[in-house]
């Protein structure tokens, strides 16, 4: 039997980790008395989610035949590269900076940061997995191979597994994370 809290299984968090969400409920974020920190924060995930997008609209329009690999290639490959890069550099501070000053500053949080952090765990494996995917296809129509378009739906079905682990991730960390950062600071 699964971990009902697992990445992948979860469908949301418990009440638990949520208890600043009613100080602060999702409706309210656009505010202009949000907390700079947590517009950034929220800045970020919606840059993660904007170029997960335009990745998944440019690899559908392979499949559908409306493009090619070759002539998507240098869009779909820039996007790749910052997308990754950027995503880990986010984690990495998360992890090593914010959720140890989130744990001092409200204790209470420490259980639902650390599936954050798990979490983490499992969404790098799978972006591991989307850069070798990413590789291939980039290899292969640098080689001009007549499997490029092939590459690329490999890459466009690795990149469909992740995308609901990585939203599933974002969605329950700005639920534990903005709520703290917007009646706390950060």
């Amino acid at each position: 039997m699964s971990d009902p809290l697992q990445l992948g299984v979860r469908s949301g968090l418990p009440e638990a980790m949520r208890f600043l969400l009613p100080a602060r409920p999702r409706d309210t974020w656009g505010g202009d008395d949000l907390h700079p920190t947590a517009r950034f924060w929220l800045r970020m995930h919606d840059g993660f989610r904007a170029q997960q997008a335009e990745m998944e609209r440019l690899t559908t329009a392979v499949r559908a035949g409306n493009a090619d690999a070759a002539t998507t290639h240098p869009r779909l490959i820039g996007l790749l590269g910052g997308f990754l890069q950027h995503l880990d550099h986010h984690h990495r501070i998360e992890s090593g900076h914010y959720f140890p000053q989130f744990r001092t500053i409200e204790p209470r949080v420490a259980e639902g940061l650390a599936l954050l952090d798990a979490d983490h765990d499992v969404v790098h494996g799978r972006l591991e997995t989307l850069h070798a995917r990413g590789l291939a296809y980039h290899q292969a129509v640098l080689g001009r191979s007549p499997d490029a378009r092939d590459a690329l739906l490999v890459f466009a079905d690795t990149l469909e597994a992740a995308t609901p682990l990585l939203d599933r991730h974002l969605d329950d960390e700005e639920e534990i994370v903005i709520p703290l950062i917007a009646t706390r600071g950060g």
